[in-house]
């Protein structure tokens, strides 16, 4: 199977979007990762060079080692960009996945753990997904769900499935078989925008007893129910938010990896996560963000302030 890959990001989040690139090729991924994005091109792709032959306006590609090749996308939309997920994917594939069997969808902070032959397998099963930690218990009768089936109604869809984990939205896999998936998600979250009133460009815009808070991620979880595509689910241990994980590591929240001060931060009762760990674990190649002192003294701090964390929790 051959499969493309795709991020978004805009600001310090090219940090990220280096490390998942360099843990997917130490992983074995050959091939291209497509890089949406607002601003501009990052520091460590000054070697990019315009790109017409992609019939992108403004698109830039670089090629950091060989068998791998980075092409930045210049976007234009005015959408907050956890919310043009969907839609980035169909235009991806639509465009350059004439020769792939299937595309995958990662954050800019999430690094890859697994080998990509796991990847290729997973995608083949079904729609590949990952569940959250927070509702990850989630069940049919939860009356969140009860308000979506009202915003899938007015999708014209219906509930094929009763879903009972609540599903993380960094992270989404489908093959070439299962690609409707896509338009049903882009359809749900579209709706969504115009049923609830809320403006796109706006992240989470507010509490979670609303059916809508999670945006992109509510309409995924809609979509899982309401899709007949095939699903294959694997519990919060896929991206690290419990132990036990082996897929990938997800560095949900703020501060990031890359902007965290871990000894202070453990001095605050928060120890170091395994995705802080697993992000420094792949920033030194094939792209190299950082000075090898630099990388030593993160090192430094994580040992540190993991010693600290033994001692001191948050309340």
């Amino acid at each position: 199977m051959n499969a493309i890959v795709c991020t978004l990001f805009e600001g310090h989040y090219h940090y990220g979007v280096a490390a998942l690139a360099n843990s997917l090729y130490n992983r074995g991924f050959r091939g291209v990762l497509y890089v949406g994005y607002r601003g501009s091109v990052p520091f460590w792709a000054e070697q990019a060079v315009e790109n017409p032959a992609l019939g992108w306006p403004g698109s830039q590609s670089f090629s950091p080692s060989q068998g791998l090749d980075i092409h930045f996308l210049p976007l234009e939309t005015t959408w907050h960009l956890t919310n043009y997920k969907p839609e980035f994917m169909l235009r991806i594939f639509n465009n350059y996945g004439s020769g792939a069997d299937a595309i995958l969808y990662f954050d800019p902070d999430i690094v890859v753990k697994c080998q990509w032959e796991f990847y290729l397998n997973w995608v083949s099963y079904g729609v590949a997904l990952v569940h959250e930690i927070t509702s990850n218990d989630m069940p049919y009768s939860h009356p969140i769900r009860m308000e979506w089936l009202k915003l899938i109604d007015r999708c014209n869809l219906q509930p094929q499935r009763k879903l009972q984990s609540y599903i993380n939205g960094g992270f989404c896999g489908v093959s070439r078989r299962d690609l409707g998936f896509l338009d049903i998600w882009s359809l749900i979250l579209k709706t969504g925008f115009s049923y609830y009133q809320f403006d796109p460009s706006k992240f989470m815009p507010t509490n979670r007893e609303h059916p809508f808070y999670g945006t992109d991620q509510d309409a995924l979880n809609m979509t899982a129910m309401c899709s007949e595509f095939p699903l294959s689910e694997i519990g919060p241990e896929g991206m690290d938010f419990v132990y036990g994980g082996y897929t990938m590591s997800h560095a949900v929240g703020s501060p990031k990896p890359w902007k965290k001060n871990y000894i202070w931060s453990a001095l605050q009762g928060n120890s170091p996560s395994l995705p802080d760990k697993c992000f420094w674990q792949n920033v030194q190649g094939p792209i190299a963000t950082y000075h090898s002192w630099h990388i030593q003294r993160k090192q430094v701090g994580l040992t540190i302030a993991s010693a600290i964390g033994r001692f001191y929790r948050r309340a």
